[in-house]
């Protein structure tokens, strides 16, 4: 079982990156581009911080007001100061949001970064009123991963009584696509699975 381990450990990080959240790495509210940003420069454009406080915590609410305030003053200088004090928000609105979320600010990210296939998927979700791409992007990575394990799995299963490490190698596919499929369907039904798994299987 040792040989399983690692593996398994491997595994489990590869889903929660895949399935519970985004990767620091791939995260775009810190982006230029991203929704934090673009809802900071509306705010300016109207004068309304309602625009950018939804962001953060409402403990952290002065503070933006504060700093909103500031960069509006600043803006009206010149179109030199209007930049500075723009970017002097918008750090400071993301830096806060990030604190809120409990993430690192590592500085604003250039636009037009690489997201990766979710982000932009679940993004244009929302502006066009329709899951069907994020649905076909899921079902598809989903039926990879279940087919690939699987598959792997069924290859494993016949072998010889008297080969304990062919039969060692059945086990560590068994173990590792039974988890993929439980987990899978953990992350996406959410608590109601985990509240069916409880009752059907009580510790």
């Amino acid at each position: 079982m040792k040989t399983i381990l690692p593996k398994l450990v491997g595994f489990f990080v590869l889903f929660a990156a895949l399935f519970l959240g985004a990767s620091p790495a791939r995260a775009h509210c810190d982006s230029l581009d991203g929704p934090v940003v673009k809802a900071a420069q509306r705010a300016l454009e109207t004068g309304n911080v309602n625009l950018v406080l939804i962001w953060v915590q409402k403990d952290d609410e002065p503070e933006v007001r504060e700093a909103f305030e500031r960069a509006l003053t600043v803006r009206r200088l010149s179109p030199e100061a209007k930049e500075l004090a723009d970017l002097y928000f918008f750090e400071k609105l993301v830096r806060i949001h990030r604190a809120g979320e409990g993430a690192p600010y590592t500085g604003l990210k250039p636009a037009g970064r690489d997201l990766g296939l979710t982000i932009p998927a679940a993004d244009k979700a929302l502006e066009s009123g329709s899951t069907e791409d994020v649905e076909e992007l899921l079902t598809r990575a989903m039926w990879e991963g279940v087919q690939e394990r699987f598959r792997t799995a069924r290859a494993r299963r016949l072998y010889r009584t008297s080969d304990l490490v062919a039969g060692r190698e059945y086990v560590e596919a068994y173990v590792v696509f039974l988890h993929y499929v439980e987990a899978a369907y953990q992350a996406l039904a959410g608590k109601q699975a985990e509240s069916r798994a409880s009752e059907e299987h009580p510790h």
